[in-house]
């Protein structure tokens, strides 16, 4: 294994290189400001109104629905897969390499997004369809199909079909269940592949339970991971109060210097923070991936622009919120005077900390070693194993699509052994082959929303 990965790792970061940094950044900022544009800055206009739908239908236990999922199922389903690794594991890894300042363009990156995400909602609450078993189903590939009637509309939805079955079905799922094996073992001395058995046996009977029981566990599942997360780190900005400002302007400071902290010269570096905070940011709130659609899709609502402000709040959510309390709470304990990376990630501290374990030395920098490594090792295991169950429906959608109901089984046992693999693999490689799966992702799903943008605008709410 050790060899594979050794040959595979630099070809796959050369691949992801060229296409984070020449194609990703160019695609996802381009959309975003195109939707923003077309649909009147409707990340702005209607933030309130998506909150409020958010917030205003909370509950541990909805009605079972006949079909589909109710507003609040869905958005729990769609933020249950935002908010994993991306806000811990990958926002840590943007730090370490691009610099505080990654995380000012995550939150430029989530800005835009917001608008591309209501997009993609709206559109695949139009174009879902119901299957010959009463089931409701929606995302890219059917509005990817309605812009583009014939064999280039099914070529483009066949080819996103496959690049999310293997991003987020496969590979996603073993990022998740490789950082919550690494982090389970570092803080329990329980050993990683023991907790990918325990994973896959508590994910097969959810998986087997269908979107019903997945609904069911979401909805109370991602309201208290949250108010977990929320406590532990304001716990730590209270301690940590009097470097706040300084974290804070050190986001902003860095994103333009980022030299100033991570070396090399002016262009590289801002480079680097750029890209990092564009592919941490597109791995975190996942808005022009295609993929939160499908949840947003389910939704039972009156018109589709109902659901595309919940999901433009589910960005909010998940990078505004999570990601940057995370953010703040690593750089106030960590790059502030005193702290191990205050002169950057360079010399032996590179040694000590990676992306799998920083968010564990920041919390133990207050909560003490031991305990700091637990509270992200079960917070990091809400998270992870919440997106495990929305990335494995996401994929099991796409299966259906291009194989039909006899795929389905299949693919839910090559799910769970790869939720298992995850557990054993290196983490470097398994993030790589996931940013590839990634980017491949937006190509297609980004050519399918600027085809059917006419019908956005058609959709989208213009009055107060």
């Amino acid at each position: 294994m050790d060899s594979i990965t050794a040959t595979l790792l630099p070809l796959v970061q050369t691949i992801n290189s060229c296409l984070s940094d020449y194609i990703l950044v160019f695609l996802l900022v381009g959309t975003g400001i195109y939707f923003s544009v077309k649909t009147k800055f409707v990340q702005l206009r209607c933030f309130g109104e998506g909150m409020g739908r958010i917030f205003g239908n909370i509950s541990l236990r909805g009605e079972k629905q006949k079909a589909g999922m109710s507003s609040f199922q869905a958005a729990a389903t769609a933020i249950a897969a935002q908010v994993g690794t991306g806000n811990i594991v990958g926002a840590s890894g943007a730090i370490l390499t691009g610099g505080p300042g990654a995380i000012f363009w995550m939150w430029l990156i989530a800005f835009l997004g917001m608008a591309t995400i209501y997009a993609e909602a709206v559109l695949a609450q139009k174009t879902r369809v119901k299957t010959e078993t009463g089931e409701i189903v929606g995302g890219p590939v059917y509005y990817i199909t309605y812009a583009f009637r014939g064999s280039f509309g099914k070529f483009l939805a066949a080819f996103f079909a496959v690049a999310i079955t293997l991003a987020l079905g496969f590979f996603g799922c073993m990022v998740q269940s490789n950082s919550i094996g690494s982090t389970i073992e570092t803080a329990f001395g329980v050993p990683s592949w023991l907790v990918g058995v325990l994973l896959v046996a508590v994910c097969a009977r959810i998986f087997l339970g269908g979107t019903q029981r997945l609904a069911s566990v979401t909805e109370k599942l991602v309201p208290v991971m949250a108010v977990i997360f929320l406590l532990g780190a304001v716990s730590v900005l209270l301690v940590r109060i009097r470097y706040l400002p300084g974290a804070i302007a050190m986001i902003f400071r860095y994103a333009f210097t980022p030299q100033a902290i991570i070396g090399g010269g002016v262009g590289t570096a801002l480079k680097t923070a750029i890209s990092q905070g564009a592919k941490r940011g597109l791995f975190s709130n996942e808005a022009g991936m295609g993929s939160t659609p499908h949840a947003h899709a389910l939704a039972n609502v009156p018109q589709p622009h109902d659901q595309g402000t919940v999901a433009i709040a589910s960005v909010f959510i998940d990078t505004c919120v999570v990601l940057t309390l995370n953010a703040l709470v690593i750089i106030s304990t960590l790059y502030t005077p005193g702290g191990i990376l205050e002169h950057g990630y360079q010399g032996a501290v590179t040694e000590l900390v990676g992306k799998t374990n920083l968010a564990q030395t920041a919390f133990g920098t207050v909560f003490g070693e031991k305990l700091g490594a637990m509270f992200v090792a079960v917070t990091l295991f809400f998270f992870a194993f919440s997106t495990i169950l929305g990335w494995s429906m996401f994929g099991k959608f796409n299966v259906n699509y291009l194989f039909g109901a006899r795929g389905r089984k299949i693919y839910t046992v090559l799910c769970l052994g790869f939720i298992f693999l995850g557990t054993t693999m290196s983490s470097d490689l398994v993030w790589e082959l996931t940013d590839t799966a990634n980017y491949l992702m937006v190509l297609p799903n980004v050519i399918g929303l600027i085809g059917c943008s006419a019908l956005v605008v058609s959709l989208t709410r213009f009055d107060p």
